[in-house]
């Protein structure tokens, strides 16, 4: 049976990525009834920075010149590397277990939040493959940042998570659903387009519990 891992990283416990991602998980879940449900709150259970212990793990991956990610343990010699070791081991065992993997990221100052930047660190090594899990991202940005707006140039989010993915992972099939300006639902400079958010939303919110019945 297929393996979906939800990772919520917003720091709004009610938020717009989260109500996207929960309209995905609910369809892909009736669609695939008994499969495995994996969930993680990187906001209420944080994933630790990477520490030396990480980066000489990391080194000796390296040194090898490739290893199979299950074997990646055998690498933790000292304390530091177990301690390490124990961070990373049951993170990328849900990751590996996966065939669909399915982000919560709001935009934070033009990026990703520190949590789910933290996550990718723990679980990221040289030369691993990933393919051909599938990763869908729900995000929600204040203000609008698709390509032909103003701020397009700003769009830090997007941008680096299809770079991360498919440069690190070997992963192409990235697909966003993302709403935009949602800030006009509390800022008055934004009132004027709490229009254009509300197709955004409604839009995204379709397409996710569309793509949770597909994928």
């Amino acid at each position: 049976m297929p393996t979906l891992l939800h990772l919520d990283a917003s720091a709004r416990t009610r938020s717009i990525s989260r109500e996207l991602s929960a309209a995905f998980a609910g369809s892909w879940r009736a669609a695939h009834p008994g499969a495995r449900y994996v969930y993680r709150d990187l906001v209420a259970d944080p994933v630790p920075f990477i520490d030396a212990g990480w980066t000489e793990i990391c080194d000796a991956v390296l040194a090898a010149g490739a290893l199979d990610l299950d074997r990646l343990g055998t690498l933790a010699r000292t304390p530091a590397q177990a301690a390490a070791w124990r961070i990373v081991e049951p993170l990328l065992t849900e990751l590996l277990a996966a065939d669909v993997v399915m982000i919560v990221t709001p935009m934070y100052n033009y990026s990703i939040p520190a949590a789910l930047k933290a996550w990718l660190d723990q679980v990221t090594f040289p030369r691993m493959s990933l393919a051909p899990r599938r990763f869908v991202v729900a995000s929600a940005r204040g203000g609008a940042y698709s390509p032909g707006t103003p701020k397009a140039a700003f769009d830090y989010q997007e941008r680096y998570l299809r770079d991360f993915f498919a440069g690190h992972f070997g992963v192409t099939d990235t697909v966003f659903v993302t709403t935009e300006l949602a800030n006009s639902r509390q800022d008055p400079a934004l009132a004027r387009r709490r229009g254009e958010h509300d197709a955004s939303y409604a839009l995204a919110l379709a397409t996710a519990r569309e793509l949770g019945g597909r994928y």
